[in-house]
């Protein structure tokens, strides 16, 4: 793999009923889709038009799905037909429609009167794609849908304009003049939150948007292991981890937070991976007393392996360690893991949990069989 994509999101509401919504489906191996909402306006009527067109378009990318015959174009244009009798005389609604393909570098987007996209390219040159349609209101006949080339871009940018139009603590100056340089001064969704939060004085409306850096696998990597599904393989291979990161940073408190989550997800991968050992069943082990003597059965049959890779990449001076670690097992419903992010005193997936706070964030693949950790030195 030459490249991967970390997508994140922030969903930050004013207020109970927010006019924003989001959505990120993945339709196939190379097609993505992105979806932002602005209900212009407050209020219930705001709320009510951004979740009613937001869960429709989800009902129809997964009625697509079912039959195998996505249409972008037509996605759009059953859900305007939708919305257009709902919305009210003078209502109207900001949209963004992206689909990205991955295998021809294409990002095709419909933008109904939102801010302009951002990008950032391989010479740190910063690309912006403005709304190509009006507003979407009951008045509204048709919809152009536009292309871009993103063969050499590296980082994007979706948001709403709650973002960019709220005032910040310098004196008469709206987000909208700091947004480019701090996006791209930011490696990750947390780095620009906190850049965004600095600047603002408070929240002034709903703020989302989606962050998506591609990072370059292929030319960075610094180290790489495979190790075989045994009980005593673990040792060998947090020994290995620790002895990179020794040669990577004197900071002791750092090399603890990267050991912390390399056994977490390494165990993972070991036990839920290709042991296909579940939680519960796990649980049962422990309480019974037998949960290492029936591992060290479970593995004698077993011929997977584990496979670590340490990437180190550079962003505006500053060195990321990026570690990858991937199992031959059959992977998992990664929508559990927002469950596990919500619910904090959850037992299940108290490792996961950890992870992620011990990193500047982990993210699985689709079928759960991989998982890749950030860390800064």
């Amino acid at each position: 793999m030459s490249s991967i994509s970390l997508i994140d999101f922030m969903y930050q509401p004013l207020d109970v009923l927010s006019g924003d919504s989001y959505s990120a489906r993945s339709i196939n191996s190379s097609l993505s889709f992105y979806l932002l909402v602005d209900g212009m306006g407050k209020g219930l009527s705001a709320s009510l038009s951004s979740m009613l067109i937001t869960s429709f378009i989800n009902h129809t990318i997964d009625n697509m799905k079912k039959e195998d015959n996505f249409d972008f174009h037509k996605l759009i244009d059953k859900s305007l037909d939708y919305i257009k009798p709902i919305l009210l005389e003078e209502e109207a609604l900001s949209i963004d429609y992206l689909l990205h393909d991955d295998k021809k570098k294409l990002l095709h987007y419909a933008k109904f009167a939102m801010p302009a996209i951002l990008m950032q390219n391989n010479n740190h040159k910063i690309i912006k794609l403005k709304s190509n349609n009006t507003p979407i209101s009951r008045y509204i006949h048709d919809f152009k849908v536009s292309s871009y080339n993103t063969s050499d871009i590296t980082k994007y940018l979706f948001y709403t304009d709650g973002m960019v139009e709220n005032s910040t603590r310098f004196k008469n100056k709206l987000y909208i003049e700091y947004i480019e340089k701090d996006f791209l001064d930011s490696f990750t969704k947390d780095a620009m939150k906190e850049r965004l939060l600095w600047k603002i004085d408070t929240p002034e409306d709903d703020i989302t948007f989606i962050f998506i850096n591609s990072l370059d696998l292929k030319n960075t990597i610094i180290a790489e292991k495979s190790f075989i599904t045994n009980f005593n393989e673990i040792e060998n291979a947090n020994e290995w981890y620790t002895t990179i990161w020794e040669s990577l940073t004197d900071d002791v408190k750092k090399r603890y937070d990267a050991g912390v989550v390399f056994t977490e997800l390494y165990m993972n991968a070991y036990e839920h991976g290709n042991l296909k050992l579940d939680t519960e069943t796990k649980h049962k082990l422990i309480e019974n007393d037998i949960y290492l003597q029936t591992l060290q059965e479970i593995q004698k049959d077993c011929t997977k392996k584990i496979f670590i890779t340490i990437n180190k990449i550079t962003n505006d001076s500053i060195n990321y360690i990026v570690t990858q670690v991937s199992d031959e097992g059959e992977g998992f419903d990664t929508e559990i893991l927002s469950k596990i992010f919500r619910n904090t005193k959850s037992f299940n997936g108290r490792g996961v949990f950890v992870s992620r706070n011990s990193s500047l964030g982990i993210y699985y693949n689709s079928k759960g069989n991989s998982v890749l950790f950030l860390h800064k030195v």
